[in-house]
This record gives C-alpha cells, sequence and structure tokens, in this order.
C-alpha cells in the first residue's frame, strides 16, 4: 500500500475560496496518495492591523465566531473533527448561501455542530476569547511559512508551502490530480514566487 502524504491546509471557514480550494483537495485524494489535514487560520487576525474598509472589517469580525467555534470542538474531541466541521459549516454557508444572511449564524454554527455529531452547545464560544491565542498560533503558524501579504487557503506539503491555489470550480477526477501535480512542480522551486491573472468568474460550489 503506498504510504499517503500528509497535506496541511490552512483555512477560514468564512472564505470562498478556501472552500473551494478544499474540496478540491478532497478530490485530490481520490486519485493521489495525500492524506488532507486541516488547519485553523484566521481573516480578522490577517486583517487586524491592515487599512481595510470598514464594512469588511466587520465581515471578517463576524467570521472569527466560525473559526472560534472550530477551535473549540478541536480542543473539546481532537484534531480530528475539524474536516467534518469544515465541511458541515462550509456547506451551509457556502453551497446553501448562508453567509449572507449574517442574522442566522448562530442557526448555521448549531446546525454544523449537529451534523457533525458534535454538541450544538459549542456554538456559545462564537462569543468567547477562550480559544483566540490558539487559533492565533495555528494562524502564525500557518502564515509563517508564505508570509503576511496572502490570505487563506495555506498549504503545507512537507518542506513546501504557498498560498492557494485559488481556484474557482471545484476540479474533479483526474483533473483534480492533474493540478495538484502542476501546483507541487511550480511551488516546489525556491525561487519561484508568483503566477496570476485577474478573476473573470466568482466562486462555485458544485
Amino acid at each position: 500500500m503506498t504510504e499517503k502524504i500528509p497535506v496541511d491546509l490552512w483555512f477560514d471557514p468564512a472564505c470562498p475560496f478556501a472552500w473551494v480550494t478544499s474540496r478540491w483537495l478532497l478530490e485530490v485524494e481520490k486519485v493521489r496518495p495525500i492524506e488532507p489535514r486541516w488547519r485553523i487560520m484566521s481573516l480578522f487576525v490577517l486583517n487586524e492591523d491592515k487599512d481595510i474598509p470598514d464594512e469588511y472589517r466587520e465581515s471578517t469580525r463576524r467570521a472569527m465566531g466560525n473559526v472560534r467555534v472550530v477551535a473549540a470542538a478541536a480542543a473539546k474531541h481532537g484534531e480530528q473533527v475539524i474536516g467534518r466541521l469544515y465541511t458541515e459549516l462550509g456547506t451551509l454557508l457556502h453551497n446553501e448561501g448562508l453567509s449572507k444572511e449574517p442574522e442566522r449564524l448562530r442557526e448555521v454554527r448549531e446546525r454544523a455542530l449537529e451534523a457533525a455529531g458534535l454538541e450544538k452547545e459549542l456554538a456559545d464560544a462564537a462569543e468567547s476569547e477562550e480559544w483566540d491565542e490558539a487559533i492565533r498560533a495555528s494562524h502564525n503558524e500557518g502564515i509563517d511559512l508564505v508570509g503576511q501579504e496572502v490570505g487563506t487557503p495555506v498549504i503545507r506539503v512537507g518542506d513546501n508551502a504557498f498560498f492557494g491555489p485559488v481556484i474557482t470550480k471545484i476540479i474533479r477526477g483526474e483533473d483534480a490530480g492533474k493540478l495538484w501535480d502542476g501546483v507541487l512542480a511550480v511551488t516546489s522551486f525556491d525561487d519561484f514566487f508568483e503566477l496570476k491573472r485577474s478573476r473573470t468568474k466568482r466562486p462555485q460550489f458544485d
């Protein structure tokens, strides 16, 4: 049996691009010998000292609640629950479009927790700073690998770490594996830093 390669992905549940990348990584797992491992980061922490519009700052503040709930669940039940809870949160926030209804965030968190087989009372963590130190430690572990001028997701494969890839569609089947191969090929070079083109599509979650 081929030994699976651990792949760490840092995410904020609120980020639609991280959500698409994370679902692609699960597709890669079907065609390449990798083992996704889920790590939390925070768009609020990333942007707290930056000059950003007030509306966006408020959205990252609200999103911090989701990260706190994931951190609280991991603290109580172990890191193995992170991926399961992320899947349930992401499905509600992105696939079902509830990220656009901030007044329903408590409902979203409770539904996600129950669907993941966890206590819905863990949703109380959204308003608590108890896990903020752990969140910052996880966030800094990921962001220190790639620098402050990026966001979520961050991926680490062995000694290789990078931001992205930013994709707008969940690539499936062998195409998912081909993209993975290409990403690893270019990011394995120490002197490679950036490829970019303007986005002309919004994220799709189907």
